[in-house]
């Protein structure tokens, strides 16, 4: 089991970084990834007070999560001798860095920007790997550091992404037991327990979670590291990664411009809690209230491509049973999309 040994999280948190360092007992040689506009947001924060309290520190801008950057992050790494990695933005940067320091040996410290998926504090890092967006398995962050005021400053569309992402848990939990009762696959009742509580707050929530409010990215990002901590006891993604990540997957190979992967397992969790026989309306309600898309035409991607996906999404990990089962009809899933009110 892997968890952070530090989870700082409230009001300009950001200037917590060295103190976490320190008890940590991680001094010089630091490489800190982070993004272009995090760079100036955050990024060069943390450096300055690094470079301020006399840390050996190196900042580098990343622009993609591919394997390749992976590659180049690491040799600079190498280079600089560097002694440990910060992830520092709303995704890519700690997704590079996270598996940069996974393979080299590394600590790895989770600075997030935005609240826009689970990843900030779980063991996979999500890489295209030929031309394909992929999860991959990596060491649990040794410390998160989130800044409340900089998550609520952020873009509001990132912030109820993440809620898609951490609501979309309950039909992940869903298809984690029908695999332990039909494959006799391993199931952990703490980390599904503690799975489906994360999206109860958020559905019970969902009025309270608005833009430009830190009490909502205060509630946003503690789902959030719920989630990944379900992971983490559970040595898998399964309490948070059912059928409606598959399908976001999926959505991600056929659509020309895919959405935010958060909102895209929300509207994934819609259609696969109808197939489940649940609830699958309050799911809906609750985005609805967030003010997270809901429908093809709010994610931005045409009906077509919604079914395309629906139909491709069984063969996305076959290795894992879901709901899916061996796959939807064309005719079933348009239904499906139909009835849920995915596609108009």
């Amino acid at each position: 089991m892997q968890l952070p040994r530090f989870i700082v999280t409230g009001h300009n948190t950001i200037n917590e970084v060295t103190n976490v360092c320190e008890k940590l007992k991680l001094s010089d040689n630091a490489l800190i990834i982070t993004g272009k506009y995090t760079k100036k947001i955050a990024g060069d924060i943390v450096y300055d007070a690094m470079d301020d309290k006399g840390y050996v520190v190196d900042i580098e801008v990343t622009n993609n999560s591919s394997m390749e950057e992976v590659k180049r992050i690491k040799s600079i790494a190498v280079s600089k001798n560097a002694q440990y990695l910060l992830g520092i933005g709303s995704g890519t940067s700690i997704d590079v860095a996270k598996l940069a320091s996974t393979e080299l040996g590394l600590p790895f410290l989770s600075v997030p920007t935005a609240a826009s998926h689970d990843g900030i504090v779980s063991s996979r890092a999500s890489i295209i790997h030929n031309g394909k967006s992929t999860s991959i398995e990596a060491n649990a962050p040794m410390a998160v550091v989130a800044d409340t005021k900089i998550i609520a400053d952020a873009p509001y569309h990132l912030l109820a992404a993440g809620c898609g992402d951490i609501i979309s848990n309950y039909t992940a939990v869903l298809d984690w037991e029908m695999a332990s009762r039909l494959r006799n696959e391993p199931f952990s009742e703490y980390a599904a327990a503690l799975s489906r509580m994360t999206a109860k707050i958020l559905v019970d929530s969902a009025e309270l979670i608005k833009p430009d409010i830190e009490s909502s990215a205060r509630i946003v990002v503690k789902a959030l590291v719920s989630s990944g901590v379900a992971m983490s006891i559970a040595g898998s993604t399964r309490p948070a990664s059912g059928s409606e990540h598959m399908f976001s997957h999926a959505l991600n190979q056929v659509a020309p411009v895919p959405a935010l992967h958060g909102a895209q397992c929300g509207v994934g969790s819609i259609m696969m809690m109808y197939l489940h026989g649940g609830d699958w309306k309050k799911i809906r309600a609750a985005l609805k209230t967030i003010h997270a898309p809901t429908n093809a035409y709010e994610l931005g991607i045409e009906d077509k491509y919604i079914l395309e996906a629906l139909v491709l999404a069984h063969t996305i990990r076959p290795e894992r049973y879901t709901i899916l089962g061996t796959g939807l009809s064309p005719d079933a899933a348009e239904n499906i999309a139909r009835i849920t009110k995915v596609i108009a």
